[in-house]
């Protein structure tokens, strides 16, 4: 008597190997966010394999979104290499990030267009507060400052270029969590963005573009500096 073989557990393989991709993707991208993978540096999917005690499936896969997203670059019969920072492409993203930002206050600050005025409350929440209130947490404030910038943007009531500004973060993000490395930059995020706040509440659109441009090319500015001396320190870094 014959009997059906059964059928593999392909679904489950799919979703344990997703799993895995995905764990290896978040710790690389994290391994270039903090230098640990320096611009320029080699590397094969073994090492990679090794270091993480995980299968070379999951290390491709990962590897490959990484690629598609402009962090490595696969090299003929050698391996992979983390790609430098392109800042000319990070200086257009900014550019782009400051039309959208730029329009969402001044269309925030017009009396007749709907918006989304909870969005605007929770920022109030979190910014308008006393000194002592204040965050000192690097993570927490970098997350918080993202959190900013998209909801002023989604508060506008543009959907598509909510969609094009969220593009936009995902692909500054890398560099621009670099700018709540030191406390005077979280005690001037707090600053500016409550000052943002106050010009957007009172209306008044004109200032609240100006302000908030000002914001983010100061922040253009120091993470390029920063950004520049954390490569230069982990390639001379000792072993």
């Amino acid at each position: 008597m014959s009997t059906v073989p059964a059928a593999p557990p392909l679904a489950a393989d799919a979703v344990v190997f997703r799993t895995r991709a995905d764990e290896v993707y978040a710790q690389l991208k994290r391994d270039v966010a903090e230098f640990r993978m320096v611009p320029g540096d080699r590397f094969t999917e073994n090492e990679v394999s090794e270091r993480l005690g995980v299968s070379r499936t999951p290390v491709r896969q990962a590897l490959f979104r990484l690629q598609q997203e402009g962090y490595v670059e696969v090299l003929f019969r050698s391996g992979w290499r983390v790609l430098p920072f392109d800042f000319d492409q990070f200086e257009q993203l900014y550019d782009l990030r400051m039309v959208l930002e730029t329009t969402a206050a001044r269309r925030l600050c017009e009396t007749d267009r709907h918006i989304d005025l909870g969005l605007l409350d929770q920022l109030v929440s979190i910014w308008l507060v006393p000194a002592a209130q204040r965050s000192t947490h690097a993570a927490q404030v970098a997350l918080w400052d993202e959190q900013f910038h998209c909801a002023l943007v989604a508060a506008a009531g543009n959907a598509e270029m909510a969609r094009v500004h969220g593009d936009v973060t995902d692909r500054i993000r890398i560099i621009r969590r670099l700018d709540f490395t030191k406390q005077p930059r979280i005690d001037a995020t707090y600053d500016e963005h409550a000052k943002i706040l106050k010009a957007i509440r009172a209306h008044r659109g004109d200032q609240a573009a100006m302000l908030l441009r000002a914001h983010i090319e100061t922040s253009q500015a120091e993470v390029r500096k920063i950004t520049l001396h954390q490569v230069h320190m982990a390639r001379h870094a000792p072993g």
